[in-house]
Formats: structure tokens, sequence, C-alpha cells
């Protein structure tokens, strides 16, 4: 599984011009489930996420995670995420997941999210979705398990 995460200060997503999800302050996920994902990656995928140290102390350190500062959290499925762009001037999407999978690994991230955490919202899955944010510093990093 990948997750691309940014830290935000506010971030939404739009199907057909009505919101779907948003949140203020904290992670805006969008992931990208490979062939081989199962359960246990994307727990391990939510385990790194609720505790991912990116949010600044007093000193300006990125030593608070998600869960310290109270802030929400945003998934959105992203199949781009999976591409191969290792050669050639065309991305290779042989290493993502067939969508049934992808959908239900991605609907069992967000319940699991759900159950570990208040504020949680969401993307739809396979939807043509136009996402706003407002990316804090920018922080921006790449998770894979």
């Amino acid at each position: 599984m990948k997750a691309l995460i940014q830290r935000v200060r506010h971030a939404r997503v739009e199907v057909e011009d009505e919101v779907v999800g948003s949140i203020d302050l904290g992670l805006l996920v969008l992931v990208g489930v490979e062939r081989d994902d199962d359960h246990a990656r994307a727990d391990k995928l939510l385990h790194k996420l609720m505790r991912y140290r990116v949010f600044s102390d007093e000193q300006g350190k990125m030593n608070r995670s998600l869960g310290d500062v109270g802030g929400g959290l945003l998934l959105v499925s992203q199949f781009t995420l999976a591409a191969d762009t290792g050669s050639g001037l065309r991305p290779s999407f042989s290493s993502a997941a067939p969508p049934s999978l992808g959908e239900e690994l991605y609907d069992y991230l967000l319940a699991q999210a759900r159950l570990q955490h208040a504020q949680v919202a969401s993307g739809r899955f396979g939807a043509d979705m136009q996402v706003h944010l407002q990316n804090d510093g920018p922080v921006t990093f790449l998770l894979e398990t």
C-alpha cells in the first residue's frame, strides 16, 4: 500500500460539485492499493498514519502526531499512486490492485480509521474527485507498507 500524506490547514473533496469529505488541520492521505496488499498492510499503514510525527511542537520540530494535535484525517483513494513509472513515458498500472480489491481494502482502511480516530472523512472510491487543499509547510511524505 502506498500513501501520499500531506499536512494540511484544511482540505476537502468534491464529487459533482458536492463536498463529500472535508477536514481542517490534519492529514490529507491519498491511498494507492497494490496487487499484493491485504488487511495486514492496511493495518500497518493506519498504525503509521496515526502515529507519524509531522506536526510541530513548541520548538518547531516535527514531534507531534495526528492524535497529539487532534487533527482530521481525510482518506482519498488514488489508483495512480500504484503506477510503475520506472521506464518509458507512460505509466503502467500492472502493479495496481484490481478495482474490487482496491475498494475492499480502501473501505477496510476507512472503517478501521473511524474506529481509532474521531475526525475521519473520505472521498468516494472510483469517482472523479476534485481535491482542494492548503498544504501546511509544505509537508508531504510517501509512506509504503
